[in-house]
């Protein structure tokens, strides 16, 4: 399979200069990479992102995470191998990903008071920043159909 055209983040470089600069955010806003990988595989499970599901799970895979772990982050809920904390992250995110499907705000206060009770403002900020990244980057490999394996650079 061969993607329709270059990543629009490769083809417009300012794009991936603003992009970068989140992920910088990210990173310095104290989640561990491991809860960053795991937000990502599931944002990207659920947006059907083949591309971003393989980078994520190559990504937790070279960390040393197990692949029962990975295997489960589908059915987290149901899952012994999750922390509460990786729990709410998990949740926020479905809660994020899935707008369209909600009948009632998209992050309801009780879901809100769950993940502040586990992370800080500045934690909390850089799990939406990556939240809001992944589904960009999922909603861009989705259009030009980008495949798995995929690297950039």
């Amino acid at each position: 399979m061969k993607a329709r055209m270059k990543n629009p983040a490769m083809v417009l470089p300012d794009g991936m200069k603003g992009i970068g600069s989140i992920f910088k955010a990210v990173n310095q806003g104290g989640i561990s990479h491991e809860l960053q990988e795991l937000v990502g595989l599931r944002a990207s499970q659920i947006n059907g992102c083949s591309a971003c599901v393989h980078a994520h799970a190559q990504n937790l895979a070279k960390a040393g995470v197990s692949a029962d772990r990975q295997a489960a982050v589908t059915a987290w809920r149901e899952a012994p191998y999750f922390t509460d904390a990786e729990r709410a992250a998990l949740q926020l995110t479905e809660a994020v990903t899935r707008l369209a499907d909600r009948s009632g705000e998209a992050v309801s206060d009780e879901l809100w008071d769950e993940v502040a009770d586990h992370f800080d403002e500045q934690q909390l900020s850089a799990l939406i920043l990556l939240i809001g990244v992944t589904n960009l980057f999922n909603r861009l490999n989705a259009t030009i159909k980008e495949p798995a394996g995929t690297t950039w650079g």
